[in-house]
């Protein structure tokens, strides 16, 4: 029974590991999205600025031409109208620079809280798990090879604590080189179980 216990302690650790990582990466994305929706809403007073901006630039361009109709004076009457509406599309382009600014610096913050755990995963959990899939894979070829278990018996002697060695056979060493079948195998399912494997 305690084969299996272990055996399903590994394999919980490892689901366990893998789920973690799925929440850390999920919370991680919804962070970063949080943090560049709540920046983005600083683009609001531009977004006005520039729509005021627009409008009473317009709206000084129709007078404008309205005064400019008038005989005699219209031309010089145009011409403070024309200043304004050139102030007010300025006050416009300010509000759009803004804006740009805002996203720039929503999308910098985003992809900054992104870096480091996303980082963590790619460059420290990744290259784990793929040699613990490596290892896995190899130890159950082993596994199925003939001569396979003597040699997962000695990367148990050589890998796995030296209390579960002793569990097995207080002389295990000399136990395994006389090529007692029964050490052998406990060794061999020690280190496959070791691996979140099936010992048999």
């Amino acid at each position: 029974m305690k084969i299996y216990a272990d055996r399903g302690m590994v394999a919980g650790r490892q689901v366990l590991s893998d789920l973690l990582v799925v929440a850390w990466v999920y919370a991680t994305v919804r962070a970063a999205w949080w943090v560049h929706d709540l920046v983005r809403k600083l683009a609001v007073p531009g977004q006005k600025l520039e729509g005021a901006g627009n409008g009473m630039a317009e709206n000084l361009g129709d007078v404008g031409d309205k005064v400019g109709r008038v005989p005699v004076v219209g031309d010089e009457l145009t011409t403070p109208f024309d200043k304004a509406a050139a102030a007010a599309r300025s006050i416009a382009e300010a509000g759009h620079d803004q804006q740009g600014l805002v996203d720039d610096l929503a999308v910098a913050l985003a992809v900054g809280l992104l870096i480091f755990p996303i980082g963590l995963v790619l460059f420290v959990w990744l290259p784990r798990r793929v040699r613990w899939m490596r290892r896995a894979g190899a130890a159950k070829s082993l596994r199925a090879a003939p001569a396979g278990r003597d040699l997962l018996a000695l990367r148990a002697l050589a890998n796995q604590p030296l209390r579960s060695l002793n569990r097995i056979d207080p002389d295990v060493v000399n136990a395994w080189r006389r090529g007692d079948d029964a050490t052998v195998r406990e060794l061999a399912a020690l280190e496959l179980r070791s691996l979140g494997l099936r010992g048999k």
